[in-house]
């Protein structure tokens, strides 16, 4: 009697070129280099030369404080992409450009440090204020557009706030901006600075309202 041949297992036909082909994919994936970190941009906090505070009106001494109840942002703003416009009006973003703090936080913190730079520190309030402080007005805003147009040479922002008094002893105060800000360049760094501008701008804006002064 003959002993069986040993048991040897046999790949199919096409096995052989699936295995080469994953090696391949394999190695080609190892030697792929990294994707490049992103470009982060954020609105700063100290205004720019263009939005100098010595240049600002004096700190309003109001009757009251003031206390900044909401921002409202649009949905379409609150992503960690930059948007930039297309041809057709539409907005595409920018791969490898984002935004370092999202502008949902940003624009809220950054209108309210601007209104208590032109009212003094003491003239508005974030959050609840101490025991003592009187609240004469708090105030809501819709940030309603904050674009780069088309020729990524303008930017504009759109909003609209109200300024109510809390014991409902005087009617509330509206008010609506539209607000344009020439850009240093096309690039990115420069059309986000001057989105910060127009934020400064429309500080400027509510505070003269409440102040009745004239709007810069």
């Amino acid at each position: 009697m003959h002993a069986a041949p040993p048991f040897k297992r046999r790949l199919p036909g096409r096995a052989w070129p699936l295995a080469s082909g994953l090696l391949v994919a394999c190695g080609l994936v190892a030697c792929a280099s990294p994707a490049p970190a992103p470009q982060l941009y954020a609105l700063h906090l100290a205004p720019r030369p263009a939005m100098d505070p010595a240049a600002a009106p004096p700190p309003a001494q109001a009757s009251g404080a003031w206390q900044l109840l909401a921002v409202r942002l649009p949905e379409y703003l609150d992503r960690d992409a930059l948007l930039l416009p297309l041809a057709d009006g539409s907005l595409q973003p920018q791969p490898g450009h984002r935004w370092a703090e999202p502008l949902r936080d940003a624009v809220p913190r950054l209108l309210g440090e601007d209104l208590a730079r032109l009212r003094g520190a003491a003239g508005l309030w974030t959050a609840a204020p101490p025991a003592g402080v009187v609240i004469a007005r708090q105030l809501r805003v819709d940030l309603l557009a904050l674009d780069v147009l088309p020729g990524l040479a303008t930017v504009r922002l759109q909003a609209r706030w109200s300024l109510a008094d809390p014991a409902a002893g005087s009617p509330a105060l509206m008010g609506r901006a539209d607000i344009e800000i020439a850009s240093a360049g096309p690039g990115p760094a420069a059309l986000v600075a001057a989105q910060r501008a127009a934020l400064w701008q429309l500080a400027l804006r509510i505070a003269a309202q409440a102040s009745g002064a004239p709007a810069q």
